[in-house]
């Protein structure tokens, strides 16, 4: 005899989840979230938004199985799903979770389990249904963002750089992207002296977009490297430009 779906072991959350806490929920259930790449928890680690739903189910004779889509917004604007197995071997037994990367996995595992072939599968159509998050303005790589970030404002020599709580906010960055903006100083004092600016982009755990912006410059008495970090375009570009107007004849 079959078993309304609805009866599934699985049930959802009765608050809102984070994205991570999403993941971590699902990899500590999960008895073979070891095989997943580590590339693919990076990326996760950087999620936007996520959602969860049933995919399909098969119950019979004291004996279920259900299949669950798990889908994250990442950085960049793509999407990354997991897939879920939740079943028991036995009668009454504890249900057992499992994740994959694919589809194709899922199918495999689940076609080992010993289910009668008598009821078949109710499959839902897939959707899903994001919360509403802003595009990122950047692609941001996953690599140790914060930590650079903490190096960046270290080497920084200037004194009004970034106060204190904007470094404890960069400290939970999960992903970071560098570009080089162009147009200098409308003047330039000595051949020799050049002007760099880069933007250093970073997105923190909670969804939030945060910049840097390096000068990096010879304007100094001695010629030498000097290196300026600044939380604003605006703030940094007029820094180069004083720094301009200091070595000008």
């Amino acid at each position: 005899m079959s078993v309304p779906y609805e009866t599934a072991a699985y049930e959802p959350p009765e608050s809102p989840e984070s994205p991570e806490e999403h993941l971590m929920r699902l990899l500590g259930r999960a008895l073979n979230s070891f095989e997943l790449p580590d590339e693919t928890i990076r990326l996760l680690d950087c999620a936007l938004a996520h959602d969860g739903s049933l995919h399909s189910a098969h119950h019979s004779a004291g004996l279920h199985r259900e299949t669950y889509r798990h889908t994250w917004l990442l950085a960049d604007g793509s999407a990354l799903t997991l897939w879920e197995l939740v079943h028991n071997t036995a009668p009454g037994s504890e249900p057992q979770h499992e994740v994959y990367l694919d589809e194709e996995e899922l199918r495999a595992a689940g076609s080992r389990l010993a289910l009668p072939p008598e009821a078949p599968d109710f499959e839902l159509p897939v959707q899903v249904q994001l919360s509403p998050v802003p595009a990122p303005r950047h692609a941001y790589v996953p690599d140790a963002s914060a930590d650079h970030a903490r190096r960046l404002l270290r080497r920084a020599e200037n004194a009004d750089r970034p106060d204190a709580d904007l470094a404890a906010r960069l400290s939970t960055a999960c992903g970071h992207q560098i570009t080089q903006a162009f147009g200098g100083p409308g003047r330039a004092g000595r051949a020799r002296v050049g002007f760099s600016l880069y933007e250093h982009a970073f997105l923190l755990r909670d969804g939030v977009e945060v910049s840097l912006w390096e000068v990096e410059h010879t304007a100094t008495p001695d010629g030498r490297h000097m290196c300026e970090v600044y939380d604003s375009e605006d703030t940094a570009r007029r820094a180069m430009e004083r720094r301009a107007a200091q070595i000008s004849p």
